[in-house]
């Protein structure tokens, strides 16, 4: 039996005949950091709590125990001297830098954000009684459009009543 975690997921893989790209694809793992584990460089892991999932991820994928894995991957640590406990104890040096004064104050932000919001209620107030002064002053088309054809309808009807005359005279009557 092999001596390491990394060679036995290493065997454990290879007797399924299952490509180390098929387990990047399936464990979402890049093929890097499975490499690094079959070679036992744990190194070049991320660390911490990644270092143990990479692991249970790899074993579930080719079929090995989850919980021997990590056993084995715990005892591998140990007898080579490097701590079991994956958590950084050294403070994380933050790469955003928010201890850097604000450039604005906030009440000057607030002002703005009032000035703004004043700004578009009077343009859609403005806008609401341009709308609703054109709809006022607008003629009404239909309405005499209506009643003009009555009327025309009305005279061409009279006229017919009143000359009995042919139809091409009255067409020219009514225009």
């Amino acid at each position: 039996m092999a001596a390491s975690i990394g060679e036995q997921l290493r065997l454990a893989r290879e007797e399924r005949g299952i490509p180390l790209r098929e387990i990047c694809d399936q464990t979402r793992i890049s093929v890097h950091y499975l490499e690094a584990i079959e070679t036992n460089d744990y190194k070049r892991l991320p660390g911490g709590v990644f270092n143990r999932s990479f692991i249970k991820a790899y074993a579930r994928c080719v079929g090995y125990d989850e919980r021997e894995a990590v056993e084995g991957y715990t005892r591998y640590l140990r007898e080579h001297g490097e701590s079991s406990d994956d958590v950084n104890t050294t403070p994380m040096i933050s790469k955003v830098y928010t201890e850097t004064p604000a450039t604005r104050s906030p009440l000057l932000t607030v002002i703005l954000a009032v000035v703004i919001l004043a700004l578009l209620t009077a343009a859609a107030l403005a806008a609401l009684h341009w709308f609703q002064k054109r709809a006022n002053n607008a003629p009404e088309k239909n309405a005499p459009a209506l009643v003009m054809h009555v009327d025309r309808a009305l005279l061409y009807n009279d006229a017919i009543r009143n000359t009995g005359s042919s139809k091409t005279e009255n067409k020219a009557f009514i225009q």
